[in-house]
């Protein structure tokens, strides 16, 4: 069976198609942040790989034409963009400085953390661009010797936490400005942040779309100075 199910090209594709709608009718009906949908469809996923035997190589192998579905899927941010252009560029200034200062605490907390705890300097460089889209984290973090599978790993888990934590934290902090709003999502969870603020409003969709892009190019060279500081 796991011999059949990691030859066949539809298997992973279809898996993580069926538990995405699942898991986003689960959500839609609790009206619950905690069932994110991301979350749960990567947790079905791992329990039935596991329970079938299909190695994880297959799985990704399978993944490939859906994978590649993810730059244009990237692309397709512009489009709020445009339709809120007259708000981003007022706000342009305020955006950019958002950005550059969340930019700067990621970097400095994660680096800052890493000595605490005494982390070597591949976990190190593999852990400071978390905040980033894998699109950047990922190629960045391999270039200076870090370990790709760990900053991937630790990218999904900031843009998942920030996905379900970011609209509560922002009510915490009495975050009303949808500026400011999109600007924190963008910039502390990319992409998958960037799905929460969309959800939140157009405006937070498009600013978190510009913060996020922002923020990748930043860190990507901000990275190697981190890495000299902190190693």
């Amino acid at each position: 069976m796991a011999e059949f199910l990691s030859s066949s090209s539809f298997f992973a594709i279809t898996l993580t198609l069926l538990l995405w709608h699942l898991a986003g009718l689960l959500q839609k009906k609790t009206r619950s942040a905690l069932l994110n949908p991301i979350l749960l469809s990567v947790a079905g996923i791992i329990v039935i790989l596991l329970a079938s035997g299909v190695p994880n190589s297959a799985y990704q192998q399978g993944m490939k034409p859906l994978t590649w579905l993810m730059t244009p899927a990237t692309i397709c941010l512009a489009v709020p963009l445009y339709e809120q252009i007259r708000a981003l560029k007022k706000s342009l200034p305020a955006i950019l400085t958002g950005v550059l200062c969340g930019t700067l605490a990621s970097l400095v907390c994660v680096g800052g953390l890493c000595l605490l705890f005494g982390l070597d300097e591949t976990m190190t460089v593999s852990l400071l661009p978390k905040s980033v889209t894998t699109a950047i984290g990922a190629p960045v973090s391999k270039a200076l010797g870090g370990l790709e599978s760990v900053t991937v790993t630790i990218i999904i888990v900031t843009g998942i936490l920030g996905n379900v934590l970011g609209q509560a934290a922002c009510k915490l902090f009495h975050i009303h400005d949808p500026i400011a709003q999109g600007t924190a999502l963008g910039t502390a969870s990319h992409v998958i942040g960037t799905a929460r603020a969309n959800e939140m409003g157009a405006l937070q969709g498009a600013v978190s779309s510009l913060s996020l892009a922002i923020a990748g190019v930043l860190t990507a060279f901000l990275l190697p100075l981190a890495v000299r500081l902190f190693l």
